[in-house]
């Protein structure tokens, strides 16, 4: 049985591009989590590796699998011991070639699950720069390491958020009128409804 694993970090992302085609004949097993989280920690990650009947899993591209070498590799080899094969639609090749591992795929995805964690890493050094730079500014209003805060103190930092969620506008638009973020706009949603 054929199977297509699709991760996408947000519930408000697009999912179109890992189905650009349709696949009738593959059963889909799509995650919403981030792609440090390791596969077998995942819910659809974890049914897919128990799901003894798949022999052959398609992905759109290598760091659906997740952003750490590691676990990409340690998850291939999973595949390999039980002889299912990956396909990376983005590259167009297989693991296995006549049920051998196929060593020009294991060259490939090494190198771009390695480029694939060195993004990330990127991402949280830009992530930790631009804090710092709020923090020197007196900008910074990231909540004190350890504290706690309960939902009402929460939702009464948004009144505009709550506001335009009740008028039905749209997450992101809310989230651009009030000039907060996106996850902020979803929590805020996820407490008042």
């Amino acid at each position: 049985m054929k199977a297509r694993y699709i991760r996408i970090s947000t519930p408000d992302q697009n999912l179109e591009r890992q189905l650009v085609k349709k696949h009738p004949d593959e059963k889909l097993y799509i995650d919403v989590c981030s792609g440090s989280i390791p596969f077998e920690e995942r819910t659809k990650g974890k049914e897919l590796l128990n799901a003894k009947e798949i022999t052959y899993i398609s992905v759109h591209a290598i760091d659906r699998l997740g952003r750490n070498l590691l676990d990409i590799l340690t998850t291939l080899q999973y595949f390999d011991d039980n002889h299912i094969i990956l396909k990376v639609d983005n590259l167009g090749i297989e693991s296995l070639v006549n049920k051998k591992s196929n060593p020009a795929f294991k060259l490939i995805v090494s190198v771009l699950a390695n480029i694939s964690e060195m993004e990330r890493e990127t991402m949280l050094e830009r992530q930790r720069e631009g804090i710092a730079i709020a923090i020197a500014k007196g900008k910074y209003k990231g909540r004190v390491r350890g504290s706690k805060e309960s939902d009402e103190d929460f939702l009464s930092r948004y009144p505009e958020v709550i506001k335009y969620l009740k008028k039905g506008s749209s997450l992101r638009d809310t989230a651009k009128l009030s000039e907060v973020s996106l996850g902020t706009v979803q929590k805020v949603k996820a407490l008042i409804f």
